[in-house]
C-alpha cells in the first residue's frame, strides 16, 4: 500500500507541530509506524491523502456512532453555517440540545457547554470543589478525564500509551489533592472515601472504562460507589465523554441503572464537532455563574455550528430500534473476533466489549483493571495494528484504547474486517512459531 503522500505531510508537520500532530497518539509512535494524513471520510469509511480506502473502527475515536458525513447531521450544519459560524450570544440551538440531553439523562436537570470533554470534567471537578467546600478528588487508575493537571496522575489514553508516568508541569501542590485508586477494587474504594470522607469533595469515574482499554465494571462496584458517595455527601461525578449516547441514549447511567450527581458529556453530542458538557442535579448547577459564586466561561461554549450537529445526532440516535440494531450487530462481531482470535492465538487474547465499544487486549484474560491491562503485549498489538492497516482496516493506533462500531457498518464490512483478522491473526501466529 502506497502512503508516500502521507509520509511527506507527516515530515513537514513535525517541522511545525510538536510530534507533527496535535494530540500524541495519533503520531503512532506505539505501532512503530508514521500516521497516516486523513483527506476525506463517507459512511464507514476513510480515506488517506493517497487515496487508500479504509474500514474505519475509530469513529474519531467514538463520536461517529452514525458514520461520516451523515445526510442529517451536514444538512443541520449547513443550514447552520448559512446564519454564521459563532456570535459570542446565546442562540435557540443552545435550547434545543439541552432539552435532548436532559430529556434523556434524569440524572442530568440542567447542562452546562463548553468546548471539549477535558473542559467539562475539570469544570464539573471545580462545581464539586465549590459546593462541598472540599479539596480532594478521588480517581481511578487508568482512567481518563483528560489533561487538565488534576487527571493526569495514573491517567489512562495517551499518558498510558507513551509510558508517561503522568505529566511534567504539573505542581505538587495540585497532585496532593487528587488520589488515584484500582478501579473495580471494592474493598479500597470503601476504605478511601471513609478514611477522608470529610476532605473529598467529589470521586470521578468511567462508569465503562475507555482509556485503558474498554473495562467494564465489576457487578456491584458503580453501585458500591454511588451508596458511599451518597452516605458520606461526596460529589459523584460520572464521565460519560465516551460513553454517553453510545452505550444508549440515556448512557451508561441508564445502562447500570446508576444515578450520578454530575455528568461530564462530549463526542457524541457534538455530531463530530468539538463540544463538551456537564450538567446534574439543579441544586449543584445553580452553582455555577452567574447563579451562583463558581466561575467557568468560554469563548465558543455554544458554539451554533456545534449545537446543531449535536441536535441532529441525538434525534437520529432516538430512533426506535437504533441501539438494539447498534448492538445485536456489535455482539455478532465481537463473538467472531473473539471465536478468530482464540483458534489461532489459543489462550492469548481477551476481548472486553461493552454496547458497541469493545478491545481486543493481546493478553490472557481477565482484564479489569489498569494493572491487568498493563499485562497485554503491546508489540503484538502493534504488529496487528499494522496488519490490519495494510488490509485497509482502520484500528487505533494503541492497544488501550476502544474500536467502536458505528450505524454506517455494514454486515459486509465486519465480515469483511473479520477476514482480514484472521489473516492477522495467522501471520502473528507464523511469527511466533518462527522465532
Amino acid at each position: 500500500m502506497n502512503i508516500e503522500r502521507s509520509k511527506e505531510l507527516f515530515a513537514k508537520a513535525c517541522r511545525h507541530i510538536p510530534g507533527g500532530v496535535n494530540s500524541p497518539v495519533r503520531a503512532c509512535k506505539s505501532v512503530g509506524c508514521e500516521p497516516l494524513f486523513i483527506e476525506r471520510a463517507a459512511g464507514s469509511r476513510v480515506y488517506d491523502a493517497d487515496g487508500n480506502e479504509y474500514i474505519d473502527f475509530v469513529c474519531s475515536w467514538g463520536p461517529m456512532i452514525l458514520g461520516h458525513n451523515h445526510p442529517a447531521v451536514v444538512a443541520a450544519i449547513r443550514e447552520a453555517l448559512d446564519s454564521g459560524t459563532s456570535f459570542g450570544a446565546p442562540t435557540s440551538k443552545e435550547i434545543a440540545l439541552a432539552e435532548l440531553v436532559t430529556g434523556a439523562l434524569p440524572s442530568v436537570e440542567k447542562v452546562r457547554f463548553v468546548s471539549s470533554g477535558t473542559e467539562a470534567t475539570m469544570s464539573a471537578v471545580r462545581l464539586a470543589r465549590g459546593f462541598t467546600g472540599r479539596a480532594k478528588v478521588v480517581k481511578f487508575d487508568g482512567c481518563f478525564h483528560g489533561h487538565a493537571d488534576s487527571f493526569l496522575i495514573k491517567a489512562g489514553s495517551g499518558v498510558l500509551t507513551l509510558g508517561i508516568p503522568g505529566s511534567p508541569g504539573v505542581p505538587e501542590d495540585i497532585v496532593k489533592n487528587t488520589i488515584s485508586i484500582p478501579y473495580n477494587n471494592e474493598e479500597i474504594l470503601e476504605k478511601t472515601l471513609r478514611g477522608l470522607a470529610g476532605e473529598i469533595a467529589c470521586v470521578i469515574v468511567e462508569p465503562v472504562a475507555g482509556n485503558m482499554g474498554v473495562v467494564p465494571p465489576a457487578p456491584g462496584f458503580l453501585q458500591a460507589l454511588r451508596r458511599l458517595t451518597s452516605e458520606l455527601g461526596i460529589v459523584l461525578i460520572f464521565d460519560e465523554v465516551i460513553t454517553g449516547f453510545r452505550l444508549g441514549l440515556g448512557g451508561a447511567q441508564e445502562y447500570y441503572g446508576i444515578r450520578p450527581d454530575l455528568t461530564c458529556l462530549g463526542k457524541i453530542i457534538g455530531g463530530g464537532l468539538p463540544v463538551g458538557a456537564y450538567g446534574g442535579k439543579r441544586e449543584i448547577m445553580d452553582q455555577i455563574a452567574p447563579d451562583g459564586p463558581v466561575y467557568q466561561a468560554g469563548t465558543l461554549s455554544g458554539n451554533p455550528l456545534a449545537m446543531a450537529a449535536g441536535a441532529a445526532t441525538l434525534r437520529e440516535l432516538s430512533r426506535p430500534g437504533f441501539y438494539q440494531e447498534l448492538e445485536e450487530k456489535a455482539a455478532r462481531f465481537a463473538a467472531g473476533l473473539s471465536e478468530l482470535a482464540e483458534r489461532h492465538l489459543p489462550g492469548q487474547t481477551t476481548l472486553n466489549r461493552v454496547g458497541s465499544m469493545m478491545t481486543a487486549f493481546f493478553t490472557p484474560g481477565p482484564v479489569t483493571d489498569n494493572e491487568s491491562s498493563g499485562r497485554s503485549d503491546t508489540a503484538r498489538y502493534a504488529a496487528h495494528y499494522r496488519n490490519m492497516r495494510e488490509q485497509g482496516i482502520w484500528l487505533a493506533p494503541a492497544q488501550f484504547e476502544a474500536a467502536f462500531i458505528s450505524a454506517a457498518q455494514s454486515e459486509a464490512d465486519l465480515a469483511l474486517a473479520l477476514e482480514k483478522s484472521e489473516w492477522s491473526f495467522k501471520k502473528l501466529r507464523d511469527q511466533e512459531k518462527s522465532r
